[in-house]
């Protein structure tokens, strides 16, 4: 099971203001995006709940069971992210809800046009290329996954930021609002191409380097290399590569590796520098340099958490 990169626990509504015990709502304004902060203090079954725009929300603490239109319901815990279509309606079970072990979600509720223009930017900047299947765009057949250092601390800042007093949140918030809305659609993207990779290595050029970029993780992968097999110059390739993805090959290559040293961390046999020679890294001080940054902690901790998981 995957470390999961938890959200910061907000403080609880005192009891004298609750308006109901079931999905007791808090509402932060702002110019692009509604926040709601959403707590649960008894039992409940089947509560439907609908917002007129696309909605991110991650749980903050207790369990919530999602039932989503077309999709087998699942259980929904702290640590994790769920996206939803406007005018979406999800239907919500709290079987654990109970005064002392509350349930808390928070709702980030975002202005369709905000949306629009972020992806027409991305798209702009990035995407060179007309072909609808290269643009960028946000995905719902990919609607619940775990946080990554990134997201949590992403939306960490903007709960903060909603329930500030600053009378610059406005700004603030639309900072880390769009790059959040870059880093899902980003994270949506890369495992799209990765599957398709999986599947027919040979369909693209992109699927092509992908695929030799996962067959070959735990050996020396030379950028000169992965040029020559997608045709390009190295200055072409590395355009190329960011348009796709919004990051460098080195980083991608990097990012696939530390989720192949976390397969291999769950296993407390192997040790670090073992794990990292596994994974491509000649340098174990640059592993632990690269993961600590995409993780938030060492692949020492990581192996400790998997080992004795709270």
């Amino acid at each position: 099971m995957p470390i999961k990169h938890y959200l910061q626990k907000a403080g609880l509504t005192h009891p004298k203001y609750l308006q109901t015990l079931v999905e007791n709502r808090r509402i932060f304004n702002l110019k692009n995006c509604e926040l709601n902060i959403f707590e649960s203090y008894q039992e409940a079954y089947n509560i439907p709940l609908t917002f007129n725009d696309f909605v991110i929300t991650s749980m903050i603490r207790g369990k919530k069971v999602m039932h989503l239109p077309d999709v087998p319901a699942f259980d929904y815990l702290p640590g994790e992210t769920v996206i939803v279509p406007a005018n979406t309606t999800m239907v919500i079970d709290f079987p654990e809800a109970g005064a002392q072990n509350p349930t808390q979600c928070m709702a980030l509720a975002v202005d369709a046009g905000y949306i629009h223009d972020t992806i027409d930017y991305l798209n702009d900047y990035y995407n060179s290329s007309t072909d609808e299947h290269n643009a960028w765009k946000l995905q719902f057949n990919q609607y619940h996954f775990s946080n990554d250092t990134e997201i949590s601390d992403l939306i960490n800042k903007i709960i903060r930021v909603c329930s500030s007093v600053d009378r610059s949140k406005n700004i603030f918030a639309d900072l880390s609002l769009k790059e959040l809305l870059i880093r899902l659609v980003q994270n949506q993207r890369l495992q799209q191409f990765a599957g398709e990779s999986a599947d027919n290595g040979n369909q693209t050029r992109l699927h092509y380097v992908l695929n030799y970029i996962h067959e070959h993780l735990s050996e020396k992968i030379a950028v000169d290399l992965l040029c020559r097999k997608a045709y390009l110059s190295r200055n072409m390739f590395f355009k190329w590569f960011k348009e796709q993805f919004g990051i460098s090959p080195l980083e991608y290559i990097n990012a696939e590796r530390v989720k192949m040293a976390k397969q291999l961390l769950a296993d407390a046999h192997n040790d670090l520098r073992a794990v990292s020679n596994l994974c491509g890294f000649s340098d174990v001080n640059y592993f632990i340099r690269v993961f600590r940054k995409l993780e938030g902690i060492t692949p020492g901790a990581y192996q400790s958490c998997m080992a004795h998981p709270s």
